[in-house]
């Protein structure tokens, strides 16, 4: 087998997520292009390290991507080559403090309005794009009011309250979405995918309808694994278009894109006076540093460092 092969062969193993193996293979290859497509069995932790350098000082790349790029290295040298790297001294990317394009009220009012229920929820729950989409029909209790993110980031699951204003909106969406499901059960169509473990466990759960998307495709695609025909989700390019264009028919002049509605969602609770290590837990955030950059934005809009313009 090609190394890629085997490097795709040892993520599944691990059960990685597909973001994580179409990452590491991309790293694998630059590296190897890098290297003037030597066989990385004859090099080692210099090249790495030479590779990790250009990134940050050619490239200019952030942090997490020159960590991303480490990261997959790393494993690939350890899984399919057999050797650990060590002595890795790599110039490191300059980390970067960004602040996030957050929304008033009013413009997340607009523009939830002219978005579907996947837009409403982002913003309602404060999910990341990819915890929203891979949403099952059996983790929404519309009559606990309760929504259960499994495998978020860090592969963790959290529990987060609906909206209540949500409830009727996503009940059309699960009668739309069962109709849909219906007519693949008749049609013959294979269940939708599931996590590996349980699928190897209980493969016909991905026929059932508790198992099947809340926010379905509309139609059918070959899975990169398997290459089987099936229902996925909705893709996140789709949501990322239609949050968009949502916000320039709204005429908001901020560059929005899907995640701006977590972001949106944090800082509005700030707002309302919910702790920082509440949002934090809602977020999903593993440390409390990462949430605490919405504190300095909710103190420029709320006008508590004012300006001595002002007072002239």
């Amino acid at each position: 087998m090609k190394l890629e092969g085997r490097l795709r062969a040892a993520i599944r193993v691990k059960q990685y997520s597909r973001a994580t193996e179409v990452a590491y293979v991309q790293w694998y290859k630059r590296y190897v292009r890098h290297c003037g497509l030597r066989h990385p069995a004859e090099m080692g932790a210099a090249e790495v390290q030479a590779f990790l350098t250009g990134l940050a000082v050619n490239r200019n790349v952030a942090p997490a991507t020159q960590n991303q790029a480490l990261n997959a290295l790393v494993f690939f040298y350890r899984e399919v080559v057999g050797k650990e790297l060590a002595g890795i001294d790599a110039v490191r990317a300059r980390v970067r403090k960004r602040i996030p394009v957050v929304l008033t009220r009013d413009e997340a009012r607009g523009l939830i309005g002219a978005l579907e229920g996947e837009g409403a929820l982002l913003y309602g729950c404060g999910l990341r794009v990819a915890e929203c989409l891979r949403l099952r029909v059996k983790d929404v209790d519309l009559g606990g009011g309760a929504l259960t993110v499994r495998g978020g980031k860090g592969d963790k699951d959290r529990i987060l309250s609906l909206p209540k204003s949500l409830e009727l909106p996503l009940e059309k969406r699960m009668r739309d979405g069962r109709a849909l499901h219906e007519a693949d059960r008749a049609a013959g169509v294979p269940g939708v995918a599931l996590p590996k473990a349980f699928g190897r466990k209980s493969p016909k759960a991905g026929e059932s309808w508790a198992w099947f998307w809340l926010f379905p495709a509309q139609g059918l695609s070959k899975s990169p694994e398997e290459g089987i025909l099936r229902r996925h989700h909705l893709h996140e390019i789709t949501v990322g278009r239609a949050v968009s264009a949502a916000a320039k028919a709204a005429g908001i002049a901020k560059r929005v894109t899907a995640h701006t509605l977590r972001h949106s969602f944090a800082i509005h609770l700030l707002q309302k006076g919910v702790t920082l290590r509440s949002i934090q837990k809602l977020l999903g955030h593993a440390d409390l540093r990462t949430t605490e950059i919405y504190t300095h934005v909710v103190e420029a809009m709320q006008g508590k460092i004012g300006s001595p313009l002002d007072d002239l």
